[in-house]
């Protein structure tokens, strides 16, 4: 159990790094290999320059994308699992994610330098020119589109909600909310919730309300995962100016704004209870209890003063997520009876 626990924590730090993904959380990243000095060697120089390009796309991010897609993609269709369409949507959403992650860093490279857990990306070290990173993030993006359109049998809806999530996210929250308010994250996670969205067009090739359930409990999901994350680097977020919300509040606001979004977090995945069986009823109340218990403890003991650990609520809610999401996906392969049909 306790080997088993410690795999599950070091997934949970790749999972998803929400909407300032990036972020320094051990392990050994692309990012890791860029370094000041070219190296002698061609082909030397050659792996450096491919390591650089890889580490732009924040290659990690692949976990959340995983854990946000494959679960409403088999709930759009319970019973049947499409092996084919799951793999060329998860590329698809790959590209556009790696697309999104080197508009970000284009725009983002002036604070990269200043921030110490950011330093070592490609263009804050001078890895990559900004001009090389502005083409292959744009090539990524029609790559994107190019790969759900065809693959979903012309589908439109699927790469068009791509599409959306780069302009909103490079161009909304990274350009306009990032720098200048405290709820960047708020509005800004809506790009990081979108996979949901993405996951069920391909399938259906429309929407509807459920997929939009797991957009909002992604959405609620992302400020006290995000702040818990800035709280541990808010000299560096004060440093490069950037007003996330543990930089201009005290940690009683801040663990109190936590629970709150916490507390939508779990309320929400209620919502697709009558619509699953009793193993996402299961664990969607469990792992809630679960998750929203540690959140409460840490505003208690903040407000009485005591020395607190953040960062292990960024790890929870990384398993909070897994665990509701891996829980609707079985639930979905399964396809046992929906709670709803007991009831009617």
């Amino acid at each position: 159990m306790a080997v088993a626990r410690r795999h599950v924590r070091s997934q949970a730090l790749r999972i998803g790094e929400s909407v300032d993904s990036g972020a320094s959380t051990g392990g050994t990243s692309p990012e890791s290999f860029v370094t000041a000095e070219p190296p002698a060697s061609l082909p030397a120089r050659a792996k450096a320059t491919v390591l650089a390009y890889i580490a732009l796309t924040k290659p990690r991010v692949i976990e959340l994308l995983l854990v946000s897609t494959i679960p409403v993609m088999l709930q759009a269709e319970r019973g049947h699992v499409d092996i084919a369409l799951i793999l060329i949507t998860v590329v698809g959403g790959w590209l556009g994610a790696a697309s999104a992650n080197s508009l970000n860093m284009v725009a983002d490279a002036d604070i990269d330098q200043k921030m110490k857990r950011t330093q070592r990306r490609p263009l804050a070290r001078h890895a990559v020119p900004v001009r090389n990173a502005l083409i292959f993030g744009i090539v990524l993006a029609f790559a994107s589109f190019a790969v759900l359109y065809f693959g979903t049998g012309n589908k439109w809806l699927p790469p068009v909600l791509v599409w959306i999530t780069i302009g909103f996210y490079v161009g909304v929250y990274t350009l306009i909310l990032k720098r200048r308010t405290w709820q960047n994250v708020i509005w800004g996670g809506a790009a990081g919730c979108m996979p949901a969205l993405v996951g069920w067009a391909a399938v259906t090739g429309t929407l509807s309300w459920e997929p939009f359930v797991l957009f909002l409990v992604v959405f609620f999901w992302t400020p006290p995962h995000t702040w818990a994350l800035a709280w541990r680097y808010r000299d560096d977020y004060k440093a490069a100016g950037v007003p996330m919300l543990p930089v201009i509040a005290s940690p009683e606001r801040v663990t109190r704004e936590m629970l709150i979004y916490t507390a939508l977090t779990v309320i929400t995945s209620f919502f697709l209870i009558p619509v699953t069986s009793w193993i996402y009823f299961g664990v969607s109340i469990a792992a809630g209890a679960w998750f929203l218990w540690y959140v409460a403890r840490l505003y208690v003991e903040t407000r009485r003063g005591v020395e607190v650990k953040p960062l292990k609520i960024f790890l929870k809610s990384n398993e909070y997520l897994a665990l509701l999401f891996c829980g609707l996906a079985v639930d979905a392969v399964l396809n046992w009876p929906t709670v709803s049909s007991y009831l009617s």
